[in-house]
C-alpha cells in the first residue's frame, strides 16, 4: 500500500476502534469503483448490506420485546437507510478517506457533508435533509462493516461490538412516532382538507419516477435510482407545497356529523381496534394531549396513533368532557382518515 493509504487505514482503524489483521480489507472498503487499478468495495458492500441489516435486526429484537414485526421492520429500515448510513459516514469523518476519481461525486459528498454539519444540534434527520445523501457514503459504511465482519472470521456478535458506535444515534421507536414518514404526512394533510392523493410510479432505464397527484392534478415529481427514495422525495416536496397553500384543518362529510357538528362513528374504538387487527397492524395507541378545567367542568383532548406500512399516522380528537368520549373522537377521525386515504 502507498503511504497515503496506510495513513487512511490507520485513521479509520482509530475511528472505529478496531485494528485489522488483514488491512487490505479496509483498503478495499474505502475504494470506489472509479479509482483506477484498485479493487473496489463492491463485493464487500454486497455482504455489508446483509450483515448490517442482520446486526440491527438482532439489536431491535432484543431491545423491543413487545413490538410486533411491522414496527421492527420500520425501525430496521430507518436505521439502515441511505440517509442514515450516509450521515454516519460524515459524522465519523469516513468520507475524508474514500478513494475515488469522479469530480462530480466528490463535489456531491462535500455539499452533503456541509449540509450535515448544519444539522448538528438539531433533532435526528430520518428522511433526508437539504442535500440528498450520496449513496457512496452509505456503501462505504456497509463495506467497512463487512471488512470488520470478514476480519473477525464472520463473528456477528463481535462485529456489533465494533460497529455499533459508528451507527449512533440509533433510531428509536419514539423517533419514528415523533417524525411521521413523509408519505404518511402527505396522506394526513390531504385527509384533513378533503383532498384525494394518488402516488404513481414509472421507470425510465435505471431511474424510477414518483408522481404525486392531488385531486387528479400533478402536484410533485421526484426521480431516483431507488423506487422508495423517489416516493419519499416526491412526498416531501408535495407536503412542503401543501403546507404553504392549504390550511391544516379538518373537514367533515355531512353524513358523518353528530348533532353538534362533530365527526362521529358508532363504537369507533372497537372498530379501529378491529380494523388494525384485520390489517395486522399494531394496536392503536391513545394519549391524553390536554387535561384542563375544574373537576366539574373538565376538557380532554386525546390523540391516537396507528402504525401503517408507510409510517405512523397520528390524529387529534375534539374537545370532550370525558376521557372515553375524547378517545372515541380521535378514533372516529382516524377511521375517516384511513378510509379517505384508501389505506383500508
Amino acid at each position: 500500500m502507498k503511504m497515503k493509504m496506510e495513513d487512511s487505514v490507520a485513521a479509520v482503524e482509530k475511528i472505529i476502534g478496531y485494528t485489522f489483521r488483514n488491512k487490505n480489507l479496509l483498503e478495499e472498503a474505502l475504494t470506489h469503483s472509479s479509482y483506477p487499478e484498485s479493487v473496489s468495495y463492491e463485493r464487500l458492500e454486497f455482504i455489508g448490506d446483509a450483515v448490517l441489516g442482520h446486526a440491527i435486526s438482532n439489536h431491535l429484537f432484543l431491545v423491543y420485546t413487545n413490538v410486533d414485526q411491522r414496527q421492527l421492520s420500520l425501525l430496521r429500515s430507518a436505521n439502515v437507510s441511505t440517509e442514515k448510513l450516509a450521515r454516519a459516514a460524515v459524522s465519523n469523518c469516513l468520507h475524508r478517506y474514500i478513494r475515488l476519481k469522479t469530480h462530480s461525486l466528490a463535489e456531491h459528498i462535500r455539499e452533503f457533508a456541509a449540509a450535515v454539519e448544519q444539522e448538528k444540534g438539531r433533532a435526528i434527520v430520518l428522511y433526508g435533509g437539504a442535500v440528498k445523501a450520496p449513496k457512496v457514503l452509505a456503501d462505504v459504511v456497509e463495506s467497512v462493516a463487512a471488512a470488520v465482519y470478514v476480519d473477525l472470521d464472520f463473528d456477528l456478535k463481535k462485529l456489533w461490538v465494533v460497529i455499533r458506535g459508528l451507527l449512533e444515534p440509533i433510531v428509536t421507536l419514539n423517533d419514528l412516532e415523533q417524525k411521521p414518514q413523509p408519505v404518511t404526512m402527505l396522506y394526513e394533510i390531504c385527509h384533513k382538507n378533503g383532498k384525494k392523493v394518488d402516488i404513481r410510479h414509472s421507470r425510465n432505464g435505471d431511474k424510477s419516477t414518483a408522481s404525486v397527484y392531488v385531486d387528479g392534478e400533478l402536484f410533485a415529481v421526484a426521480s431516483s435510482d431507488q423506487k422508495d427514495i423517489a416516493k419519499l422525495d416526491a412526498a416531501k416536496s408535495a407536503v412542503q407545497k401543501l403546507e404553504r397553500v392549504l390550511p391544516i384543518t379538518t373537514t367533515t362529510p355531512d353524513n358523518c356529523k353528530g348533532l353538534d357538528g362533530t365527526f362521529e362513528i358508532e363504537e369507533p374504538k372497537q372498530k379501529l381496534y378491529a380494523l388494525c387487527g384485520r390489517k395486522k397492524w399494531p394496536t392503536p395507541v391513545y394519549s391524553i394531549e390536554r387535561d384542563e378545567g375544574t373537576p366539574q367542568n373538565k376538557i380532554f383532548v386525546t390523540s391516537v396513533q396507528v402504525a401503517t406500512p408507510d409510517g405512523t399516522l397520528k390524529m387529534l380528537g375534539e374537545e370532550k368532557s370525558r376521557v372515553k368520549d375524547s378517545q372515541n373522537s380521535a378514533a372516529s377521525l382516524m377511521i375517516r382518515a384511513l378510509l379517505q386515504g384508501q389505506l383500508v
